[in-house]
């Protein structure tokens, strides 16, 4: 599956990638900031998360963002996580232009002043409270992560590490954060439409190619020492059941073994005739809900397995019963049913992801950054080459007692 598409490196250090696509009337512009809460001072925390907020505050040139975009009948959007930071826009393909002058005016002006910065810190703090404190088991990204990583950055959630480092976030460590993280050399431009790939380039160079890099280098992360020995973290309070969060350290997003990984949770949860939906959910009934997952870091990351108790259920107990099931995976063939299964699915998932514009643009800017544009014409195939027998050698080497980092939410009536 090739996918046709233009790269050019501008001498500011901005990359373009165009995907021209002449079977649509859209076009889609991805914006893709090499800065996530990996990137944060242990002391700052927050900050990648917070300036997603800040950029929608208006810019020299453009008061209100929202109402100019809905004006040409554009929808727009961003998120951040651990390793970047993305903004996306979609509109009637004619107005190219007017979403190029749109983005580059707030990614090089947008309005920081204390007003501006007072008003998201407000907004960022009450969604803190709102998502992860406020609420039953919220804080367990907040928990899990500090339980798992020691050193690595991932051990902060994208909200930061707690709501005190958003409340003292000066103007002056603000403008210093987009000084270093917000110029064209720490930017991926991704352009998805009915256009020639040479007249795009062109317009992207007119209006972003005067804008002067940063030549800020990030330092190398500290990487997270090996985990030699089971983590355990219990948490006592109202929560309406038992729940059970477990982590397990895994290769990174580029890593050759990340595929197999990624398909060991399929095996695990994914559908009704998955292992530990069929064993625990279905046939014993130990849980209400019970999932595993990869978090897709680009640095080593974590294969998660966490669930809801059913009513009735110890913790303790529905904990030994995902051990039994895990250490039934490690040492058991995978079966070429479990692995093809999984596999079609994810086939059906990249397929339908390469028919949209917008999700050709973001994966052409996330596989730039993580590696090079044209590997992600190599997933699918990345996927088919995974073996039963690789997905079991990676459970036997992941899924152990000496890798996992176990929170387990008790209430406060039952025993653990």
């Amino acid at each position: 599956m090739k996918t046709g598409f233009t790269k050019k490196i501008l001498p500011n250090g901005l990359t373009v990638l165009v995907h021209p696509d002449p079977d649509t009337r859209m076009g889609s512009l991805n914006i893709m900031v090499k800065v996530g809460s990996r990137d944060e001072d242990p002391e700052h925390t927050g900050f990648a998360h917070l300036f997603e907020h800040l950029m929608f505050s208006g810019s020299q040139h453009i008061p209100s963002y929202d109402q100019v975009a809905q004006s040409i009948g554009a929808e727009n959007n961003a998120f951040t996580s651990n390793d970047l930071t993305d903004y996306y826009l979609t509109f009637p393909a004619h107005q190219l232009e007017v979403a190029l002058w749109l983005e580059r005016d707030r990614m090089s002006h947008p309005v920081i002043d204390q007003n501006a910065l007072d008003t998201q810190k407000s907004v960022v703090i009450e969604e803190f409270k709102q998502r992860y404190l406020n609420q039953p088991y919220g804080d367990a990204w907040l928990e899990l992560r500090n339980l798992a990583y020691s050193v690595h950055p991932y051990r902060w959630a994208t909200i930061g590490k707690e709501p005190a480092h958003i409340e003292k976030a000066t103007l002056e460590v603000v403008l210093d954060f987009k000084n270093r993280f917000y110029a064209p050399d720490r930017m991926i431009l991704a352009v998805s439409g009915p256009y020639e790939a040479e007249r795009v380039v062109d317009a992207v160079h007119r209006w972003f190619g005067d804008w002067a890099p940063s030549g800020y280098q990030a330092g190398p992360r500290p990487q997270e020492p090996v985990q030699n020995g089971i983590r355990r973290l219990d948490k006592h309070g109202s929560y309406p059941a038992p729940a059970l969060y477990m982590a397990f350290h895994m290769p990174g997003r580029g890593d050759a073994a990340y595929q197999a990984c990624d398909l060991i949770t399929d095996v695990l949860s994914r559908g009704q005739s998955s292992r530990l939906f069929r064993d625990l959910v279905m046939d014993r009934g130990l849980f209400s809900d019970l999932n595993a997952y990869v978090t897709g870091d680009m640095d080593p990351g974590l294969l998660v397995v966490s669930g809801h108790c059913a009513p009735g259920v110890e913790v303790d107990r529905a904990e030994n019963a995902v051990w039994e099931s895990l250490e039934r995976l490690r040492h058991e063939e995978i079966t070429e049913f479990e692995r093809d299964k999984s596999l079609h699915q994810i086939e059906s998932s990249l397929v339908f992801a390469r028919l949209q514009g917008l999700n050709m643009a973001m994966n052409l800017c996330y596989f730039e950054y993580l590696s090079r544009a044209e590997d992600y014409d190599l997933e699918l195939d990345r996927y088919r080459a995974v073996t039963p027998a690789m997905i079991r050698e990676q459970a036997f080497t992941i899924l152990q007692p000496s890798n996992a980092s176990v929170l387990r939410y008790i209430p406060s009536d039952h025993e653990s």
